[in-house]
């Protein structure tokens, strides 16, 4: 079943007196439970495409449908109650707030819910146990690597639950061995969380962890590859 469904989505942006065009009658439907890889150069539509998804952004036409919904329907404020219920962010650079510890870092999303303290606690305590890094709780970012701040950054964007998760070059600030961890956790939390992951990478063998890799160009689909992974 498509939780994702893209028909004839196109995104144009004006700078000035030029008009840019990053995504252009995209036709797509990525699966429940699927782990998706987006490829192609820079200026290929791959952020663009992760933003609509992501709900941070609406198209300029066509449909995007999650779960059924037209989400380019939604007012400003729908469609921020939206993402912030169904949709987890994975940023490349982290994002975590320095002067936080890592538990203070994954509970920030839950602040904004109608959570009581020991819910709280209970929902990041589970989401860094998940991503292997509950004996860091109470470590700063400055006192954790490369890997364990993405992590870090993982547990932020699952502890709310969410059905989709989006991941901008989660890898490409990793060396090969701390890459190969994350895309392992990833790939494993789409299997026992249940959610769905959207990730965009430049690295040809980060694409070996997906079920299925898209290769954009110009803001077109051009090819699509299976993946190898187990």
């Amino acid at each position: 079943m498509a939780v994702i469904e893209c028909r004839q989505v196109t995104r144009t942006y004006r700078r000035g007196e030029q008009e840019i065009t990053p995504l252009e009658r995209l036709d797509l439907d990525v699966q429940a439970g699927e782990f998706l890889a987006l490829m192609g150069p820079s200026g290929s539509g791959k952020t663009t495409l992760l933003n609509l998804i992501a709900g941070i952004d609406k198209p300029t036409s066509g449909v995007l449908r999650i779960d059924g919904e037209d989400i380019a329907t939604f007012s400003r404020s729908k469609l921020a109650a939206w993402r912030g219920q169904n949709v987890g962010y994975i940023f490349q650079l982290y994002n975590l707030v320095p002067v936080l510890t890592a538990y203070e870092n994954v509970e920030l999303p839950l602040l904004l819910q109608n959570l009581s303290r020991s819910e709280r606690h209970e929902r990041v305590s589970s989401a860094l146990h998940l991503v292997g890094i509950a004996d860091r709780h109470d470590h700063y970012p400055r006192q954790l690597s490369g890997g364990q701040e993405q992590r870090v950054a993982i547990a932020r964007a699952i502890v709310g639950k969410p059905r989709i998760l989006v991941a901008d070059e989660p890898t490409g600030d990793l060396d090969r061995t701390s890459a190969h961890e994350i895309l392992t956790l990833l790939r494993e939390l789409t299997r026992s969380v249940g959610c769905t992951l959207i990730m965009v990478t430049h690295d040809p063998h980060a694409t070996e962890y997906a079920d299925r890799t898209l290769h954009l160009e110009k803001g077109r689909l051009v090819e699509q590859d299976e993946g190898v992974a187990s």
